[in-house]
């Protein structure tokens, strides 16, 4: 099946007892083993009609009787009258007060309502017993109505229940309130007819007379219906119940009639129509049952996990298959939505019995460039063209929204380079903390690592950074700044530089491991060009020496003397670094041993 997705925006405003448009429309929907009774009683004491009796009570019973498969699920009264409304009533005893208003009229000067309270815990609670609806007050307003016979008060209680010997039906309550004069036609939608065997509808109806038949006909699909002896077909709305056979309902009726020759299979609505060329009647409320079996797939994202940084996002969410009289088979298609840009799909791995869910997980990729306050649309029995292929038995609930910000990081912050000195072949040792310093932030918060991809993962991360030996020169260095929900990133270089050799003045070549050669710190594998040359009192050359020769204290320079080692004594040197930021050192050593 084709669907289109609307979003709707609604300004609802609200109130103490809302006034209900007259059409009358779905209110409720129960799919399972269910059917429906009904009772009540009218508050008149007789027929409207010539004589127009100007009595109206202001108390009225009726007897409920249930078996005992049959489990009560909802019970809903309505009660009616001539004027602006008796809004509060009791029943045994209980206050009631109506939770919706519906109101109709003839003209300015003859109006008449309806209302509507839900009574489940009620008649749960009492089961099968007498119901007495009472404190109902129209006597100051009755009298203008009965010159014109439209004087009338009742009430009704339509019951709901479940039967497991039953066969699996969909039973849709409609209300509102509309008249018919002369004509009313009302379409009745969100029907699956699968099977129209003893498919029925029933009426809540008001001010019907048994004595006025002139012209008045009911139909559904064009066809006229009745439900004799009660409801003949000249005569529908003629002060009956059809569940107890009761003929003294003045000025109301609750009728029940059977349809499976008047609905066809595939049917998605009904249209029903009633003439009248006297009998001014109310509809307040329709019941349709047809059996039915199908399922109503659902979705929910119940959770969400968004990296910081990244365009993925992985869903947690429920597939649903409540109100249903099928299974939902595996295999029925998921779709995820951004834009109107698909963006994942998936879908349910078993078969989903009648009131059982399924989770799932799926990781979706959001579109680069997306707003990071998105919204993510999931559409159940959707192939990701925004097709189902699932008959279900609401084809309007299928979708779900869920308002979604990406955690986005902020641009990286460059910090000053961090320099040290070259302990050796251009690698020096850094405390990574110090560029952060001047942040006031405790160092667990801060994680350190060599590359951009580490940092997104948290991996890898550089284990001793208050010591940290750099892997090249220069090198780029990334902070991981913890800031929940995500965290920020900072960048700073470190620089190796050949700092200045520490010359030491003197030395005792004498192999007790300890001073034995001339070891000037911060030179060697450093400065790897430099000349070291080293002269006697006389100023006579004794060593030359360079990168792979440091001076043990022997000669390498000189007629008899090369390998000798110096005698005790002070000797010059001169440093030549060949580095163009330094000059020549020179100055004295003294050997001993």
């Amino acid at each position: 099946m084709k669907r289109t997705y609307y979003i709707l925006c609604f300004i609802i405003f609200s109130s103490t007892i809302p006034l209900i448009a007259q059409d009358v429309n779905l209110f409720q929907q129960f799919n399972g083993r269910y059917d429906y009774t009904a009772i009540g009683n009218t508050f008149n004491t007789v027929e409207n009609g010539p004589d127009n009796v100007c009595t109206i009570l202001n108390t009225a019973s009726a007897t409920l009787n249930l078996n005992a498969n049959q489990n009560v699920v909802a019970a809903y009264l309505y009660w009616a009258g001539s004027g602006t409304g008796d809004l509060d009533v009791t029943l045994n005893g209980i206050p009631i007060t109506a939770e919706r208003l519906f109101d109709d009229g003839l003209d300015a000067n003859r109006v008449f309502f309806a209302a509507f309270a839900d009574v489940t815990d009620i008649i749960i609670a009492q089961g099968s017993a007498v119901y007495t609806v009472s404190d109902f007050n129209l006597s100051d307003v009755i009298a203008p109505y009965c010159p014109s016979g439209t004087n009338f008060g009742g009430w009704a209680i339509t019951i709901i229940y479940e039967d497991l010997n039953l066969p699996l039906n969909q039973l849709n309550v409609y209300d509102g309130l509309q008249s018919v004069p002369t004509f009313l036609s009302i379409t009745l939608d969100n029907l699956n007819v699968l099977d129209n065997e003893d498919a029925k509808i029933g009426f809540v109806a008001w001010e019907g007379d048994r004595s006025l038949a002139v012209n008045e006909q009911l139909t559904i699909n064009g066809n006229v219906i009745s439900n004799l002896p009660l409801n003949p077909a000249n005569n529908a709305f003629n002060g009956t119940n059809s569940f107890t056979g009761a003929t003294d309902l003045y000025n109301m009726d609750i009728d029940v009639y059977n349809i499976q020759d008047n609905i066809n299979i595939g049917d998605t609505s009904a249209t029903i129509a009633l003439t009248s060329g006297q009998d001014f009647v109310m509809i307040n409320n329709i019941i349709t049952v047809l059996n039915s079996q199908l399922p109503d797939a659902t979705l929910s994202i119940d959770d969400y996990i968004i990296n910081c940084g990244a365009n993925s996002i992985d869903l947690f969410y429920t597939i649903n298959n409540f109100n249903s009289t099928a299974i939902l088979p595996a295999n029925t298609p998921i779709a995820f939505y951004v834009d109107g840009i698909l963006i994942g799909q998936s879908t349910t791995i078993n078969d989903i019995p009648i009131d059982g869910t399924e989770t799932g997980t799926i990781s979706v990729i959001v579109p680069e460039g997306t707003d990071p306050n998105l919204t993510i649309v999931g559409s159940i029995d959707d192939d990701g063209t925004i097709s189902g292929i699932i008959t279900e038995i609401n084809e309007d609930n299928n979708i779900t929204f869920e308002e979604i910000e990406l955690l986005v990081i902020p641009e990286i912050t460059v910090l000053p380079l961090l320099t040290s000195c070259n302990e050796g072949f251009e690698i020096g040792t850094f405390n990574l903390f110090e560029p952060l310093e001047t942040l006031t932030i405790e160092n667990e918060e801060l994680s350190f690592y060599t590359n951009l991809d580490d940092l997104e993962t948290a991996s890898n991360a550089i284990l001793e950074p208050d010591s940290y030996n750099n892997a090249s020169n220069p090198q780029i260095i990334y902070a991981r700044l913890e800031t929940p929900p995500c965290y920020e990133i900072f960048q700073f270089q470190l620089n190796i530089e050949n700092c200045p050799p520490h010359i030491p003045q003197g030395f005792s070549p004498n192999n007790d491991t300890f001073n034995d050669w001339f070891n000037i710190q911060g030179l060697y594998d450093i400065f790897k060009n430099h000349q070291l040359q080293i002269y006697n009192r006389y100023g006579d050359i004794i060593f030359e020496g360079n990168n792979a020769k440091p001076w043990l204290g022997k000669f390498n320079r000189g007629l008899n003397n090369k390998g000798s080692l110096a005698p005790i004594g002070t000797y010059y040197y001169i440093l030549n670094l060949n580095d163009a930021n330094y000059k020549p050192f020179i100055g004295w050593v003294y050997v001993n041993y």
